[in-house]
């Protein structure tokens, strides 16, 4: 009979041969743990927990926080949100060259205070930006890859998807969780524009000399449409940090507010308004058969000791907390080659979260790194989800090669950003403690 370690592994290994030919990977979760489960516990207790998980899963509200985030991006796009603060900080950086690049990372943080998803950054900003690049004679591989390094800013700066689903696996709190994305957030941020500032000083040929300098009053009338996404990112980010609201409330307050801000410009009709909730629907739900697949995996390890095994071996290794740390980077970026970025969270969590508490790291800060390492797996090659996202909205302007090429300033940039917050936890820990105080 196998040991728990060799099932855990024989599990892996199945599902990610069912990933590669083409079955969804929470499908190809949900299937191989159902059968483990057969194997393991019993025909009526596979039944019983495939009955009974996805509905109780599906059924709890704190679950509520995703859609209501989904929505309130979808309704914010819509309302023109994205294109206003495009405008402004290319105008506000127009007289630098790459001012486009700069524009796209700065509009694409400030897009990721009311939009928890990448992908719908990378996409959003490719329609919006790459036309424009090209046109001006922007490099067109740094081009693409800038905009899909620029949408990873949405997983740490709240709205976030992934530290709501990271704190709904975890137990560790979701607010905490997403106050803590703010200051990496703003870092991340600040490195890509510092990053890409020096590379078109030293590459001159990815960006055109620069534009004249925006007049003052063009860039105060840019700046009053600015309001609604101040307002937003208030309602959500303002109500949970103060305590005013729970994050579930924060994401109904921000899909209300993206909703009456919309209606009140006149920017939505009912059939617009149609498309965001059918895309609100469809995203949600393929994130809850991910989210339901993981979970059945995990209660598949838990039942054949596999989690319990993996955490004796790795105490009876007894490395130290950097090493161990270090491990675990390096598996992620394999990780992060082949997999879904939701699919390798929920996956992993079961193992590695007992393992890192247990190692004395804090939760919360452990969630940031998570964070970090999803970015990374969005942007390496060869499944790099916003590279598809990008490559999907150019409609045949960015080959895959090139995009691949145009990533990798960005990746190093990455993992400069991740060491800091490893050497620093505080830059991770300060704003949370100082909630409610």
């Amino acid at each position: 009979m196998l040991d728990p370690l060799s099932i855990g592994a024989l599990a892996i290994g199945a599902m990610l041969a069912l990933s590669l030919i083409g079955v969804p990977v929470g499908i190809a979760m949900a299937a191989v743990a159902v059968v483990g489960l057969w194997t393991t516990g019993g025909s009526a207790f596979a039944i019983n927990t495939l009955s009974n998980l996805p509905f109780a899963m599906a059924s709890d509200y704190s679950f509520v926080v995703i859609p209501m985030f989904v929505l309130m991006g979808a309704i914010a796009s819509a309302s023109g949100i994205t294109q206003e603060l495009f405008g402004f900080s290319n105008l506000v950086l127009r007289s630098a060259r790459g001012a486009l690049f700069q524009a796209t990372i700065l509009a694409s943080a400030g897009f990721a205070a009311i939009s928890g998803s990448t992908l719908v950054n990378a996409a959003l900003f490719t329609r919006i930006a790459l036309t424009e690049m090209l046109r001006l004679g922007y490099d067109r591989a740094f081009s693409a890859g800038c905009i899909a390094a620029a949408g990873t800013i949405a997983a740490l700066i709240p709205p976030s998807i992934s530290f709501v689903i990271y704190g709904l696996l975890t137990g560790e709190s979701v607010a905490e969780l997403l106050i803590a994305g703010v200051v990496p957030g703003i870092l991340t941020t600040a490195a890509y524009m510092i990053g890409t500032a020096f590379l078109v000083r030293a590459r001159p040929h990815l960006a055109p000399p620069p534009q004249p300098r925006a007049r003052l009053p063009e860039i105060a009338r840019s700046a009053v449409g600015l309001w609604a996404t101040f307002l937003l990112a208030g309602l959500v980010i303002g109500g949970i940090y103060l305590g005013y609201t729970t994050p579930s409330g924060a994401g109904a307050l921000g899909a209300i507010g993206a909703l009456v801000i919309a209606l009140a410009r006149r920017k939505l009709t009912s059939s617009e308004l149609g498309d965001c909730l059918r895309s609100a629907a469809g995203v949600t739900a393929a994130l809850f058969i991910v989210i339901i697949g993981g979970l059945l995996f995990t209660r598949f390890f838990l039942v054949a000791g596999t989690v319990t095994a993996a955490t004796d071996m790795l105490q009876s290794l007894e490395l130290s907390p950097i090493l161990f740390m270090l491990i675990l980077i390096a598996v992620f970026a394999v990780l992060g080659m082949f997999m879904d970025p939701l699919a390798m969270q929920v996956m992993t969590l079961p193992f590695v979260y007992p393992m890192v508490t247990s190692l004395g790291y804090d939760g919360v800060w452990f969630g940031v790194i998570m964070v970090k390492l999803v970015e990374l797996a969005v942007l390496t090659p060869p499944v790099g989800m916003n590279l598809f996202a990008v490559i999907g909205a150019s409609e045949g302007k960015v080959k895959l090669a090139e995009i691949y090429r145009g990533i990798v300033p960005f990746i190093v940039i990455e993992a400069v950003v991740l060491a800091l917050l490893i050497a620093f936890p505080d830059l991770s820990l300060w704003l949370p403690r100082q909630m409610f105080n």
